[in-house]
């Protein structure tokens, strides 16, 4: 795309800015059942669960869908073996049925079952109590589980499936099975499905202060952080959904005693698949939990850390101390000991723990919590990832005591995300598109692993405009179609949002997107009414922010690494 075909796109107004005013609109003009503050997961399970019964719903982010935790995981759906050390164990049985629901039903080309080693060091005595507590992990998956159950290994069996492991390393191991999840595009096509059900959902909207009517909270004053404009939107109930920042939205409303949120830093690394040679992902012990090496792509994802985080909520940072941690914990069962030279990238995420005395974060339930601070304003905080579901239907559950009327219960066990539907088949139906004419199987097999039958909306694409076909510069794994699908029905409004949220590039690439950013900026101008300054602007604030995460990595404590970071702010946040 040349600078005049830019500079022509800028001058009309696209029909996808348009379509923004109109749910800005929207926001303005309706009275809501149910307002949702936060599009995370749990704040997209919200808004979908409040909307397939039957209510008026709006939900609204600061930043982009996904932004926060819901996006820098370790992106597992799981259980959660080690709450059994905690014996916790209606939180690990709830979260296995939640994981059988998303793999089967609700998300199945989203989440995919994973197997895993459990390395023995002790030998008879470790296999007992891990073997102890598998089979119970099996069993409270029920009678028919959708993963396989677990199976014990000898070391030389070990050896075999993991060859990098060092052998005096591991007396033995048991593999197990849990599920692997992409979390941001889950969280995305959440919001997408939450407003297929008619929930009004929009992203670069700040809640700026709330609306009171007497005691009650009535609704908020917002501002649309890609031009500045401040409107309010009326509702009878708020849901507050947003992590980490809960406490603080409580203060905002006005709450005499807030939801406690103690944000836990989260940090992984993320190494070539070729550095570590296993057919399996590793769970191996640490003095506090566990940490996990997770094949992705083309890569290890390896993490996580667990530690008080007391800076700036928007960008945490790693340190080169969490860096350390991570490494020396890994090369201590590897034949052939990682360096700071493997690590292509490393992403931080906060979680939300309801804070409950615990002086070490690792010790914190991941229980959830649901608060009514105020008439008309419910907050949910804590929980799993894999348990969004759940926590949705709990706040929902608070919030229509709130309603004059009564409220039908839950339906989302039921209510598959887009894309889910017909997944079986999607892999057939994608190859006969037109547009997949000149893809190879593997293109195809990508598609359908990130879309599901989604996949012939990115088809479509193509046939109407085959140079779509083609791979990205500098991240040839994805195809251009993807970027324009990504402003086209996922609300993509700036790069980052790309390269970290609507794909991996921002991890997976080795240069982390630097070449690729200007490919994205250019296929995303003509939907978002770009010219050459505004994909200027763009590419150079995401190398920005790659060469300011690097600064910070290279800190030796938290308050460092945060002021390292912290001056290359989200392009909304700087707008706002």
């Amino acid at each position: 795309m040349t600078r005049l075909d830019l500079e022509a796109g800028a001058r009309s107004r696209p029909a996808l800015l348009r379509r923004r005013e109109r749910l800005l609109a929207r926001l303005a003009a309706e009275e809501f059942d149910v307002l949702v503050i936060g599009g995370g997961v749990t704040g997209a399970g919200a808004a979908l669960d409040a909307a397939s019964r039957g209510l008026s719903v709006a939900l609204v982010e600061k930043r982009d869908f996904a932004a926060g935790t819901s996006s820098r995981s370790s992106k597992l759906i799981h259980g959660g073996l080690r709450y059994l050390e905690q014996f916790d164990i209606r939180l690990v049985r709830e979260a296995l049925h939640e994981r059988k629901l998303l793999a089967e039903k609700l998300a199945p080309h989203l989440v995919h079952s994973m197997p895993l080693l459990f390395p023995l060091k002790r030998g008879a005595w470790d296999r007992f109590l891990m073997g102890s507590g598998l089979l119970l992990y099996d069993g409270l998956a029920g009678l028919r589980p959708a993963m396989p159950r677990h199976r014990h290994l000898t070391r030389s069996g070990c050896l075999r499936a993991v060859p990098s492991l060092r052998e005096d390393a591991v007396t033995g191991g048991i593999r197990y099975f849990d599920a692997q999840v992409d979390d941001a595009r889950f969280a995305v096509t959440l919001a997408e499905t939450a407003a297929a059900h008619g929930a009004a959902c929009a992203s670069a909207v700040e809640v700026a202060g709330f609306l009171h009517d007497g005691a009650r909270v009535a609704g908020v004053r917002a501002r649309d952080l890609e031009r500045g404009d401040e409107f309010e939107i009326r509702s009878r109930v708020i849901v507050n959904a947003t992590g980490v920042w809960t406490t603080a939205m409580e203060r905002l409303a006005g709450v005499a005693t807030p939801l406690q949120v103690r944000p836990s830093k989260g940090v992984h690394i993320v190494v070539p698949k070729s550095r570590i040679h296993s057919t399996l992902a590793l769970i191996l012990p640490t003095e506090k939990s566990v940490l996990f090496v997770l094949p992705w792509s083309d890569d290890w994802i390896i993490g996580t850390t667990d530690t008080d985080w007391q800076f700036g909520l928007d960008h945490p940072s790693a340190t080169r101390a969490d860096i350390d941690y991570l490494l020396g914990h890994v090369n201590a069962v590897l034949r052939e000991p990682l360096t700071v030279d493997d690590i292509t990238a490393v992403y931080v995420g906060l979680r939300p723990l309801v804070a409950k005395g615990a002086k070490d974060t690792a010790a914190i339930s991941r229980e959830h919590s649901v608060q009514r601070g105020a008439p008309g304003l419910v907050s949910i905080a804590g929980g799993k990832f894999t348990t969004y579901r759940i926590m949705a239907r709990d706040a929902v559950d608070v919030a229509a005591r709130e309603l004059p009327f009564g409220v039908a219960p839950s339906r989302t066990e039921d209510i598959p995300l887009l894309g889910a539907v017909g997944y079986a088949e999607a892999p057939s139906r994608a190859r006969l598109h037109p547009g997949a004419t000149g893809l190879s199987s593997v293109q195809i097999r990508h598609l359908v692993r990130r879309y599901g039958t989604l996949t012939l909306r990115v088809l479509d694409l193509i046939a109407e405009e085959p140079a779509l076909a083609a791979p990205l510069v500098g991240a040839e794994t994805y195809l251009a179609a993807e970027v324009r699908h990504a402003t086209h029905f996922e609300s993509a409004l700036h790069v980052d949002d790309v390269l970290t949220r609507r794909t991996h590039i921002a991890f997976e690439a080795p240069d982390r997107g630097r070449l690729a950013v200007e490919d994205v900026a250019r296929l995303m101008a003509p939907d978002l009414g770009w010219d050459q300054a505004d994909v200027d602007r763009e590419t150079a604030h995401y190398r920005a922010r790659l060469d300011a995460e690097s600064a910070a990595q290279s800190m030796l404590d938290d308050a460092a690494s945060d002021s390292a970071r912290s001056p290359v702010r989200d392009l909304r946040l700087k707008a706002g």
